[in-house]
């Protein structure tokens, strides 16, 4: 068979080490969460946006507890998409929440190249970011797809250096935040408190549920499975070392932020509120470090993304549960959707801004993991020896976070949940009818 004719997955075997697999969603989560979601975050809970963080964290833990026991049992490239298969058979459902899943962490994507595009225009004198920010997107999601051509152990080392340096830089940077914040006689409860919260639970909530997207990166790490070392046990420790490394991470620098920015500039400057952060404690060269940090973070988290999305697709299509067409490619499947996934990542990048692009990812991520939680609650819990009462929290929490982000988008922009419906009841058209065109011997 040719390559041009080739219809299979290729995945590599043991290729990925524990601390490679972290890496990968350590780095898709630093990307995403503390570079612009802060200053969004604060716009809507002012004061108590380090809270929110927290919050976020105690919901993403309770959420992944239900991936770790399903991993676990089945490790699997497919990650999340065989996980539902698992739970719902060859249906509707599976294909929807699973292209859902897929969708998110395109959005994700294009977040974080945007958030790369606004930190580089930081170094310039630059007014018309307007163009220039999904411009200098476009061209990290190019190179990031010549990367992923490559081998395995060429992203993993890859990601693994990208993944130190940027961890130690935003230490380095939360450090000297505190201890500059500290040498001015500022203590850590400066301009952070929930006193703001009583009046306003809904903006804190909505807060908190964009937090979620700061963790989500987590489940990036499931769609590796098949290529992991010893994936039973080191799929679950590498979602656990992520968690935990960002909460710590998030909360350094969350309190390194506001103790250097009132509330007012960190919304003003959402999209770089870090860069901002560090003009006043440390100047130009501050800035100067927290861009170079950033553009680090946001190439390093967008390689990872999208190796574990591509292959995500790649599996599903296998699965025939997605209709696929090669437009007359080379190749595998696996480099197919490794196009489609950076393609779709650059129209969302040119035509949305951050704001909504983070709107929605959280929409679409929130209804997905409350099919995986319900999933393990009705189907795998006596299978995969999972407690009850986790996914039952873990609903809870998600329907609180979707009604109160939902309400407040509502009231601020509607569009974004007309466009959110939009992309549902298109998965939904399409899949059914994908669906529709095999009869059960095809499965």
């Amino acid at each position: 068979m040719s390559d041009h004719d080739d219809h299979s997955t290729h995945y590599q075997k043991n290729s990925l080490s524990l601390t490679g697999t972290a890496a990968l969603g350590t780095g898709v989560m630093i990307g995403a969460g503390i570079f612009s979601l802060t200053g969004q975050m604060a716009q809507l809970a002012g004061s108590a946006f380090p809270f929110a963080f927290l919050a976020a964290a105690i919901v993403v833990s309770f959420s992944a507890y239900s991936y770790i026991k399903v991993s676990d049992k089945y490790p699997s490239a497919g990650g999340i998409g065989m996980y539902l298969h698992k739970m719902y058979g060859h249906s509707l459902t599976t294909a929807f929440h699973a292209l859902l899943m897929y969708v998110s962490m395109v959005i994700a994507q294009s977040f974080l190249a945007r958030t790369f595009g606004s930190y580089t225009l930081q170094l310039f004198d630059v007014e018309n970011t307007d163009f220039w920010v999904p411009v200098l997107g476009a061209c990290l999601l190019v190179a990031v797809f010549l990367v992923n051509l490559t081998s395995n152990k060429y992203i993993q080392g890859t990601a693994y250096v990208l993944g130190v340096v940027k961890i130690v830089g935003i230490i380095v940077f939360g450090l000297l935040g505190l201890y500059l914040m500290l040498r001015s006689g500022q203590g850590l409860e400066s301009d952070i408190n929930l006193s703001a919260v009583p009046g306003n639970w809904n903006a804190f909530i909505a807060a908190t549920a964009l937090g979620v997207l700061a963790f989500k990166g987590f489940t990036t790490i499931t769609n590796s499975g098949s290529e992991v070392v010893n994936p039973r046990k080191n799929i679950s420790k590498a979602i656990i070392i992520s968690i935990a490394a960002c909460i710590i991470i998030y909360a350094l620098v969350g309190w390194s932020v506001a103790g250097n920015l009132t509330i007012e500039e960190i919304i003003t400057a959402r999209d770089y509120s870090l860069a901002a952060a560090a003009r006043p404690a440390a100047g130009e060269i501050g800035v100067w470090f927290t861009v170079i940090i950033a553009i680090v973070a946001t190439a390093g988290g967008l390689m990872a993304s999208v190796f574990a999305v591509s292959r995500m697709l790649a599996m599903l299509t296998e699965m025939k549960l997605v209709p696929h067409s090669h437009f007359g490619m080379p190749g595998s499947i696996q480099k197919h959707t490794l196009v489609y996934t950076v393609v779709l990542g650059l129209v969302l990048t040119l035509f949305f801004d951050l704001s909504r692009i983070a709107s929605l990812g959280i929409i679409l991520y929130l209804i997905m993991d409350m099919a995986i939680q319900w999933g393990v609650l009705r189907h795998l819990r006596e299978d995969i020896n999972a407690s009850p009462v986790i996914p039952v929290i873990a609903i809870c929490f998600n329907v609180v976070l979707l009604a109160g982000f939902s309400l407040s988008k509502w009231l601020s922009d509607p569009v974004i949940l007309g466009v959110a419906l939009g992309i549902m009841a298109t998965i939904l058209f399409v899949e059914k009818a994908f669906l529709n065109s095999y009869s059960a011997d095809d499965y």
